[in-house]
């Protein structure tokens, strides 16, 4: 019997899923890995440019963030709970003090999937009513809840039925937006960009457009930067672009630094006010814990003492620039390139084309993947400390990726 690692997790992990990483080239086992670098256990590196899909902002094993984790598992890895942790404490005056203004209070559990879940229970608490608006090609997580405002069959369907009082709208269209309001709505849930949708980024104003929608019917406005948040975008949050303070954020990914797993939901106060009455309203018995608040108090402190949102927009210019260089040289590959800061997306005029271009990356030590909601789109989320040696690396494994397609495309259609 084949008792390798990748054998295993075929065996008894994911069978699909091993299916499609061996389509990919991507059938190896990880060794080690290091800043935007990743060693399979043959010793081959591979350029990390998906970034576990946007949460290595700081890349493999920050060494602060490290060093802050270390520290506190010699003193306290887990908290008792019915005692007050203080990197827990300290992290939810930070999140406070550096999410946008009002923005006060934090809940805290350990993935974005939970911290959406928080969210959609303090909007229906807090409103009394129960309906969420969502939008086409949102994802917000796969549990129950988070699973209801991701509206893809393919997800939805085997688990039925899901949460009800839900709506989707267009991504974009504000107008649809209102006009599905009604009196049962608690809350509109939004991304600032959209990520497995496939990168899209909403029209100007958009997201303003929600805010001002929301506040003057009378309804919750949820912004969920898991993928978008701690500088991505080019700023901290991805709401920052318009100057938006929601009602309700959810955070994950990032947060962590890359070394432990968080999610954290920040909102208004009032929002939060059953908690006054009824303490124990939500509780994650893992959430915030010391080793995961020690590894976003870092990872926070480390993106802005090195200024990772500047540094995301400028290289991921260079970035931008490089793939519509690309998209002139193979117009009948590449449909649009688009994205901000270091959140960038390439869409190719057909999924199976995509698929073949992430192999062809992998084969040339390059990390990729689709989008979730959108298998068209390959999207870019590399680490925020990238340089621009980086970029040309990337940029060389893409040109001749894009050229070994085209010739296998060729070989295919005679």
């Amino acid at each position: 019997m084949d008792l390798s690692p990748f054998s295993l997790f075929e065996r008894h992990i994911n069978p699909g899923l091993a299916g499609l990483l061996r389509f990919t080239g991507l059938d190896r086992v990880e060794s080690h890995a290091e800043g935007p670098y990743v060693w399979d256990t043959t010793g081959k590196r591979y350029l990390d440019f998906l970034g576990l899909y946007g949460a290595l902002n700081l890349g493999h094993r920050h060494p602060k963030v490290v060093e802050a984790v270390m520290a506190q598992l010699a003193r306290m890895p887990m908290s008792v709970r019915v005692l007050v942790s203080e990197p827990t404490a300290r992290l939810a005056a930070k999140l406070a003090e550096i999410t946008p203004e009002g923005l006060e209070m934090v809940f805290f559990g350990n993935s974005g999937a939970e911290a959406v879940e928080a969210a959609i229970k303090l909007a229906r608490a807090y409103t009394g009513k129960p309906g969420i608006i969502t939008t086409e090609g949102g994802f917000h997580g796969k549990t129950m809840g988070a699973l209801s405002l991701t509206p893809r069959p393919q997800y939805q369907d085997p688990a039925r039925p899901l949460l009800p009082g839900v709506k989707v709208v267009p991504y974009g269209d504000l107008e649809a937006l209102e006009a599905a309001i009604d009196g049962d709505t608690a809350a509109v849930i939004v991304e600032p960009i959209q990520g497995e949708g496939g990168i899209r980024v909403p029209p100007e104003g958009y997201l303003r457009g929600v805010r001002e929608i929301t506040r003057k019917r009378g309804v919750l406005m949820i912004a969920d930067e898991v993928q978008t948040g701690l500088g991505r975008t080019g700023r901290l949050f991805g709401v920052d672009w318009e100057g938006v303070a929601p009602d309700l954020m959810t955070l994950a990914k990032a947060l962590g630094g890359g070394v432990m797993p968080i999610g954290a939901c920040v909102g208004r106060r009032e929002v939060f006010e059953i908690f006054k009455g009824n303490p124990l309203f939500h509780s994650s018995t893992f959430g915030g814990n010391p080793l995961a608040a020690a590894a976003a108090l870092a990872a926070i402190e480390v993106t802005l003492e090195e200024d990772l949102p500047r540094r995301a927009l400028e290289t991921g210019g260079l970035l931008m620039e490089g793939l519509k260089a690309l998209k002139a040289r193979y117009p009948h590959l590449i449909e649009d390139v688009r994205g901000r800061g270091l959140m960038l997306g390439v869409e190719f005029t057909d999924a199976d084309i995509g698929a073949l271009v992430v192999a062809e990356l992998a084969e040339r030590g390059v990390i990729t993947a689709f989008g979730l909601n959108n298998p068209k789109v390959v999207r870019l989320e590399p680490p925020l400390i990238i340089g621009r040696e980086h970029v040309d690396e990337a940029l060389s494994a893409f040109s001749e990726s894009l050229e070994a397609t085209e010739k296998a495309l060729e070989g295919l259609l005679g």
